[in-house]
């Protein structure tokens, strides 16, 4: 037996927000998935949002064996491969979003969340920062994967106050962490197991911030065995309830797995870097850099001419040697 799943994605500008600052990442190949929920003044949530998103790409397409033989970046603790790479590449997104903000100043101050799965054989990572929130879902309901970094959770766990009493505090929508804001990081990550027939739904706050887990449920309960219906149920759901903000929801099925003995790692918060593990970081955004630059030259010079290009470049061609011919018939 080896891994198989299906995935289902979608992101919606909303009914109210003029662009989509949200980022739906679905990387099938490498078995890896992703939610970021920009934030920031002339779309540069957007820029911060597909940061996270390429930087996770390029991380896990090209440079797994190296990120993972790296001990300079060790995150001491022992992960599933996808997993540590997981939280290496979120740390760089991280620090990429920070230095890009920081040398511009319409970029400035703009921030992603995410939440993230890897998939490995029958082990799921979840790994998030913000407030954009991941699911298990069965029949008797949704069980979050994730807690809010966000203000009002934390004082609702601070203070045990209820859901409804969290829900009167005033600037309950403000977040405690996201991507880019800060030149450190740090990152919430749990390691569960998984059977064939799970289900996971990853969402940003577009969805969550206006609907509870209840009425999520309910909205997809009759529905469980469709995934696109359910993922265009949700999108529905949040803009029914106002469309006030971005909403992106995954689905992600497990339908076979790998069987391992790996054991399950209870949640955790992987610290922020030091000083010299931030120069690591750097140094590798300098090589990830400079294999983008040298991909993209490789494009350029290997991009096939189009047909119309072709035919201009034939015309003048015959139009240079007609006046070649004239000028030596007028002699």
């Amino acid at each position: 037996m080896s891994l198989r799943f299906q995935c289902v994605g979608k992101t919606d500008k909303g009914l109210v927000r003029p662009a989509n600052e949200d980022f739906l990442h679905i990387d099938e190949t490498n078995a890896v998935f992703a939610v970021c929920d920009g934030m920031g003044g002339h779309q540069a949530g957007e820029v911060a949002s597909m940061m996270a998103s390429d930087t996770i790409m390029t991380t896990f397409k090209y440079f797994q064996d190296q990120l993972h033989e790296d001990k300079n970046l060790d995150i001491q603790h022992a992960l599933p491969l996808k997993g540590e790479l997981l939280l290496k590449s979120i740390r760089l997104a991280n620090r990429a979003i920070y230095n890009k903000a920081a040398g511009s100043s319409s970029l400035y101050g703009m921030g992603t969340t995410i939440v993230a799965l890897a998939l490995e054989d029958d082990m799921m990572s979840v790994a998030h920062v913000g407030d954009s929130r991941a699911y298990r879902l069965n029949e008797k309901g949704i069980t979050p994967l994730t807690v809010d970094h966000s203000w009002v959770a934390e004082i609702q766990q601070n203070q045990n106050l209820s859901k409804e009493e969290a829900s009167s505090v005033v600037g309950k929508n403000i977040i405690t962490r996201a991507l880019g804001v800060h030149d450190t990081v740090e990152i919430d990550y749990r390691l569960i197991r998984v059977k064939p027939g799970d289900k996971f739904i990853l969402c940003s706050d577009g969805l969550c911030g206006y609907a509870d887990d209840e009425e999520i449920f309910n909205s997809i309960r009759k529905i469980r065995d469709n995934n696109n219906r359910m993922v265009d149920n949700l999108i529905q759901l949040a803009n029914d309830r106002g469309g006030a903000d971005n909403v992106t929801v995954i689905v992600v099925e497990i339908t076979d797995i790998k069987r391992t003995d790996l054991p399950e790692v209870e949640r955790f918060t992987l610290s922020s870097e030091t000083p010299e593990l931030l120069k690591y970081e750097d140094e590798w955004l300098t090589k990830i850099n400079n294999f983008i630059a040298h991909q993209d030259e490789s494009q350029q010079i290997d991009k096939p001419v189009n047909k119309t290009t072709l035919v201009i470049i034939f015309i003048a061609f015959i139009i240079i040697a007609m006046a070649i011919i004239y000028l030596f018939t007028i002699r």
